[in-house]
């Protein structure tokens, strides 16, 4: 099923500000969220949904990302930035949207619930890494595995209950006050909001029961990504103890190709013909980004003629369709002649075929990339 339009999801118009989107998306979360529907799968659905939604549209550069390529924009290995978020992501992200400051479930003050999911897991930080990718492999997509160096809970530590918040991350207090009794909640001051406290740790850990580890990662960069887009593997940043990982986010790079440029999913060949090739016609091997391809020039081509390879360019980031490669046809005029070239020549210098006589069909260099472009 395909995924819903975020925007449609958040009911807000696609020039909504930063304040109606957060407004609204207060709104559908109170609505679905679980605690208020408990054991309806419907509403814990929408209420990720949104979530998502949110993610995606409250960041600028995600949304502007959004905005020009639709869902596979901030597509990474590990699926949609936000796809693959659980409770745990949601609470931790958005609780201020809520005004839950540092408390539990952020939701508690609204519903009167008692936290059902206790208090709020920790994430751990966000990686960042940049991977450099040839226009080939931008064109197919392609499989790129990585080491990255993160850190993750040591295999040999061992974590015991929090006594001063009995595991749940939070320590609360009644306080009496004009309206009645309000509950407070605040980070726990003994383990951080973990919830555990190191019981034993290995030799190599550190006093948080942490090591720093190399892991070989395998990312999928989909087809069609550009220079300075960012993708997200979810889970795969820096761990912490008693929460969930932090993110790996991929920074592509694009390399510059020898002979081939980008012009959005099309790509451009600048090509340069003899004169007796133009005058003459010729066969020409071209670079494409699949192979060298063989082209015909006919005789008395023009410089500055534009030919087009179906289907020869890069595959659009949402996957329904290729662009084209543009061959700009240049007549290379000599620079040096002997003098025996220099008569040649000379001896047509008088021929009417040698007087420039363009036709209304001989475009002029904005009309042909206007009918290529439009």
């Amino acid at each position: 099923m395909s995924k819903r339009d975020y925007y449609e999801i958040l009911e807000v118009s696609r020039s909504a500000t930063a304040d109606e989107i957060k407004k609204s998306y207060r709104k559908i979360a109170i609505k679905y969220h679980p605690d208020k529907n408990p054991n309806d799968k419907a509403s814990e659905d929408k209420f990720k949904e949104a979530a998502e939604a949110y993610e995606i549209l409250s960041n600028d550069e995600k949304r502007r990302r959004y905005d020009q390529y639709g869902h596979q924009g901030n597509r990474g290995a590990g699926g949609f930035s936000g796809g693959s978020m659980n409770m745990e992501d949601i609470f931790s992200q958005f609780g201020d949207v809520f005004g839950g400051g540092g408390g539990g479930s952020p939701f508690e003050s609204i519903f009167g619930g008692g936290g059902s999911r206790g208090g709020r897991r920790r994430k751990g930080t966000n990686l960042r890494i940049k991977i450099k990718l040839t226009l080939q492999e931008i064109a197919e997509g392609v499989e790129k595995k990585i080491k990255v160096n993160r850190l993750m809970v040591d295999p040999s530590t061992t974590f015991k209950s929090c006594p001063s918040c009995q595991g749940t991350g939070q320590v609360r207090k009644v306080m009496n006050t004009m309206l009645g009794q309000m509950m407070s909640s605040a980070t726990c001051p003994s383990c951080g909001g973990a919830g555990e406290l190191v019981d034993s740790k290995g030799s190599g850990a550190d006093n948080s029961g942490m090591n720093r580890t190399e892991e070989v990662i395998a990312i999928k960069i989909p087809a069609g990504v550009s220079d300075g887009i960012q993708l997200s593997m979810s889970g795969k940043g820096n761990e912490v103890a008693g929460g969930v990982a932090g993110d790996l986010l991929i920074v592509i790079e694009e390399i510059e190709d020898d002979q081939l440029k980008r012009d959005g999913n099309n790509v451009i060949y600048d090509l340069y013909l003899s004169f007796l090739d133009a005058a003459l016609g010729a066969s020409v091997e071209v670079p494409t980004i699949d192979g060298k391809v063989k082209i015909k020039i006919d005789s008395g081509t023009q410089s500055g003629k534009i030919l087009r390879l179906k289907g020869k360019g890069i595959k659009d980031i949402e996957g329904y369709r290729r662009g084209d490669q543009l061959i700009h046809l240049n007549v290379w005029t000599p620079k040096t002649l002997s003098k025996e070239e220099r008569s040649i020549l000379e001896n047509f210098k008088g021929s009417k075929n040698f007087i420039p006589t363009p036709s209304k069909n001989d475009k002029g260099f904005y009309e042909k990339m206007k009918e290529f472009f439009e």
